[in-house]
């Protein structure tokens, strides 16, 4: 998504508690893609990839093996997670009208959410 070498020097934005079975199965980037593409839905994740998932397409094979691993983890429904989402998308670097469109929401939702992760 973001190139490494622009990232900002300061912390990532801590993921939450619903997120984090994610993150720790896929790292951060990859949990931002695939929460963006999946989020809100209900998903069944296979004791082993095969292939033709539409997830597996996104994150690749070893992700989606170490998704797998994780599933007894994971909520029978992907997390929103929208205000982690505007926190690590900020973090990347995008502006707020960017993350606004990405998240389908207004930018002054964007902006509490991130007042709201500071304070």
């Amino acid at each position: 998504m973001t190139d490494r070498k622009h990232l900002p020097t300061r912390p990532m934005p801590q993921p939450t508690a619903q997120v984090q079975a994610y993150v720790d199965a896929m790292g951060p980037e990859l949990t931002v893609r695939f929460l963006l593409a999946f989020g809100g839905a209900e998903m069944a994740v296979p004791d082993s990839p095969n292939g033709r998932s539409a997830h597996e397409a996104l994150i690749g094979s070893e992700a989606a093996a170490r998704l797998s691993a994780a599933k007894d983890k994971l909520q029978r429904r992907v997390p929103l997670a929208k205000a982690w989402l505007a926190a690590m998308l900020y973090w990347q670097g995008h502006s707020t009208a960017h993350i606004a469109r990405t998240l389908r929401v207004s930018d002054t939702s964007v902006r509490n959410m991130l007042k709201d992760r500071k304070g």
